[in-house]
């Protein structure tokens, strides 16, 4: 699954194209390195994503195509 539509369904982020654009401006970083959105997502990866002057730091637990609200936060887990 593509990186941006992960940060999608998962909802750490609230939009594709949000998500498109922090990609872009090097702000999501998959196991210590800057990636596309076009990355393959995998279970295990570590993916952070940087707010402004916060950084959020998750573990792919599982991946679907799509999700229930309550469902989408089993997709990760905090580091």
């Amino acid at each position: 699954m593509r990186l941006d539509k992960y940060l999608k369904v998962s909802r750490l982020v609230k939009r594709r194209t949000v998500a498109n654009e922090a990609c872009d401006a090097g702000r999501v970083m998959v196991n210590d390195k800057v990636v596309k959105a076009s990355y393959n997502v995998k279970v295990g990866d570590v993916i952070e994503i940087q707010f402004g002057n916060r950084s959020q730091k998750v573990r792919v637990c599982s991946l679907a195509e799509t999700v229930k609200k309550e469902e989408a936060s089993e997709m990760y887990e905090y580091l």
